[in-house]
């Protein structure tokens, strides 16, 4: 259930801006960088790219289906140490080579982030770089016949990762990171009124309720209704409050794209569709009722 008041406070934390930094070492000069100097430089990416990125080709976030590959393999790899098989070698090369697309992919999703998810998934990305740099340096040692300080290291960074993969699990199901916030909407399937129709006349998105789910209305350029929810899917933002393009509204938190028609993802970052609502006109005033069609 969703409200005006819940939605001018979410935006509010979303535009508080950070107080956080980074220490950043650097031609061996210590210096400090903003945390949204370096989530600005993340979002001048090419939206094509940051699109791949995010994972709406696949219809759901990369990052954590990426992650599961050098989580499995450093798993693998430690095992096979404690039984004292060099097949572990190969088993940890292919967790390091396979963190580096995970890396980027989890940057991608921390660069729109603010507040305890930001600064929990700088914590979260520490602890994996750690690891990973642990595990190429074991890859090095063992290289050079070094294998009992290379075992060390790569389990000291396999325990990184347990705590960092810890970490990923509170971001995702603890504060809701790249969860679909319209997943659990659940509104009536029987046609109510919502709003005059010659409201829609403007041209411009009107935010409705039905049954306390926020909707947001306009008239697509073929003169229909559309209806579809008016919280937008990646992190909440009021699609009421965006612009129109069309007939695409743009999320004015992050920039994500919907099909008003249909709710189906045209941009990044997120990678769900909104529930769509059917419409119809009676006695002058918009019914809606959540689509049977999906």
């Amino acid at each position: 259930m969703t409200s005006p008041g819940r939605h001018r406070g979410r935006r509010d934390r979303e535009h508080a801006a950070h107080a956080r930094s980074l220490p950043v070492t650097a031609f061996g000069k210590r210096r400090v960088v903003d945390a949204e100097t370096v989530q600005d430089a993340v979002k001048a990416v090419p939206q094509p790219v940051r699109d791949v990125l995010d994972g709406v080709w696949l219809g759901t976030p990369l990052h954590p289906a990426l992650t599961d590959v050098p989580l499995g393999a450093w798993t693998a790899a430690a095992a096979l140490d404690l039984v004292g098989h060099e097949a572990a070698d190969e088993a940890l090369a292919v967790g390091v080579l396979a963190a580096l697309p995970a890396a980027l992919t989890g940057l991608n999703d921390w660069s729109h982030l603010k507040g305890e998810p930001e600064r929990l998934g700088v914590r979260h990305a520490l602890l994996n770089s750690a690891a990973l740099v642990l595990n190429v340096g074991s890859l090095a040692l063992r290289r050079g016949g070094h294998r009992r300080i290379a075992r060390v290291l790569s389990g000291a960074g396999f325990l990184g990762t347990l705590y960092s993969a810890h970490l990923g699990g509170r971001l995702s199901f603890g504060l809701g990171v790249r969860v679909n916030r319209t997943a659990f909407e659940h509104p009536r399937d029987r046609y109510a009124p919502v709003l005059d129709a010659a409201q829609l006349d403007d041209g411009g998105l009107h935010r409705v309720e039905l049954e306390g789910e926020a909707v947001v209305l306009a008239r697509c350029e073929d003169g229909h209704v559309c209806a579809i929810s008016a919280v937008c899917s990646h992190l909440g933002g009021p699609l009421d409050e965006g612009e129109r393009d069309g007939n695409t509204v743009v999320c004015p938190w992050h920039g994500s794209r919907f099909d008003l028609r249909t709710g189906a993802v045209e941009g990044g970052p997120a990678v769900f569709p909104q529930p769509r609502y059917e419409t119809r006109i009676r006695a002058g005033k918009v019914e809606i009722r959540a689509a049977k069609d999906e």
